[in-house]
């Protein structure tokens, strides 16, 4: 334990030393001012260490004012209202009722050996119990705001481990859909290399071992892709077959979604141009997420898409008219995953209210040329 006392008990516990000095050389009521000075002055001293040792400071205090104070007249009475106030709130039961005891007890005692008057009980209420109860007050105050603030860091660390986590989970479901696209361009090159080569006749011998080369790089490097996959993949996952999807299918994908409760529309501005599969596959994605959210979180009954093609950029914006904004519109796995695939690609992401009083999900992805 760390014994040193804090700079504001030293300075009260000053005041009281400097009190008791004062009254030491100039009441006519002290019979011995050196007496009052060693007991009463020691005394005050030890307030400073009130709160590291509050029930030994509580019986320094009580005895050094039955000693030089039976009569209640000088600065060791006040002091008694001070480490009743520390007894309260430095301590717990069953140690704040012997505190309060050591205390009022004594003072109780003093009181009926010079002749009792009820307002002497008054007093040990007011001066003594009164401040007691008003530090113990305090510490259930105190306590209850540090459980608070401990929850509340502790809820802070779980969301944003649970952001780290849900962050983690879409970067990897973007490298397996990546992937996909990867290896099958890479097969492609494969494929078509090779058919290339075997067209090639005896005089274009050198040409044919350059193409060779280059389709077993190929084929290398989607065995690296494979091995990969097998990094990333979950337990019991498996290859698919099937292509990743991309804008030409967000036709098919409004029709099915509108098909129940939500009315979809599709607006398509500007001249559609040739996206990269990344670009093409983000795009779907995004779309396909505001819908999400529009169908399960916001309940909405109307939504709109609307893909912009620009000269150097594609903008996808969804609409609802659902429930509007939560408190935490940042939140949410699936804008975690909307703002990975667009941090990616160097885009920007923008949610906010939308006209019809639900969400509007803005997202503008940059069109590199030949993209």
């Amino acid at each position: 334990m760390n014994w040193k006392p804090p700079l504001l008990d030293v300075v009260i516990a000053a005041a009281f030393v400097a009190m008791t000095i004062v009254e030491a050389v100039s009441s006519p009521k002290v019979a011995s001012p050196v007496e009052h000075l060693l007991v009463a002055g020691l005394a005050m001293v030890s307030l400073a260490w009130r709160r590291r040792a509050p029930l030994v400071v509580t019986a320094i205090v009580i005895a050094s004012n039955i000693a030089v104070n039976p009569n209640g007249e000088f600065t060791t009475l006040l002091s008694l209202v001070l480490v009743c106030f520390t007894v309260g709130s430095e301590t717990r039961p069953p140690l704040n009722y012997l505190g309060l005891g050591l205390v009022v007890v004594p003072f109780l005692v003093v009181s009926v050996i010079k002749s009792f008057e009820p307002s002497d009980l008054a007093a040990a209420v007011v001066f003594f119990v009164g401040p007691w109860a008003v530090g113990i007050l305090l510490r259930d105050r105190t306590a209850s705001a540090d459980e608070a603030v401990a929850r509340a860091t502790q809820l802070e660390r779980e969301r944003e481990a649970e952001a780290a986590r849900a962050a983690a989970e879409e970067r990897t479901r973007i490298a397996r859909e990546l992937h996909d696209i990867v290896s099958h361009s890479i097969s492609v090159v494969t494929i078509q290399t090779q058919a290339v080569r075997r067209r090639l006749g005896p005089e274009h011998a050198a040409e044919a071992a350059d193409l060779a080369a280059v389709e077993a790089t190929a084929r290398e490097a989607l065995a690296e892709m494979r091995r990969l996959f097998g990094v990333l993949r979950t337990e019991g996952e498996s290859v698919s077959l099937a292509p990743q999807p991309g804008l030409g299918e967000l036709e098919r994908l409004v029709r099915q979604v509108g098909s129940g409760d939500l009315q979809v529309r599709l607006r398509v501005e500007g001249e559609p141009v040739p996206l990269s599969p990344g670009v093409d596959l983000a795009a779907y994605r995004i779309a396909q997420e505001g819908l999400t959210n529009a169908v399960r979180h916001a309940h909405a009954s109307e939504a709109q898409v609307l893909v912009r093609y620009g000269p150097h950029r594609l903008d996808i914006e969804v609409d609802d008219n659902g429930r509007g904004l939560v408190a935490n519109p940042n939140g949410g796995h699936g804008l975690v995953g909307i703002r990975e695939r667009v941090a990616l690609y160097g885009g920007s992401v923008d949610v906010g209210s939308s006209p019809s009083g639900g969400v509007r999900l803005a997202v503008s992805l940059p069109l590199e040329d030949g993209t």
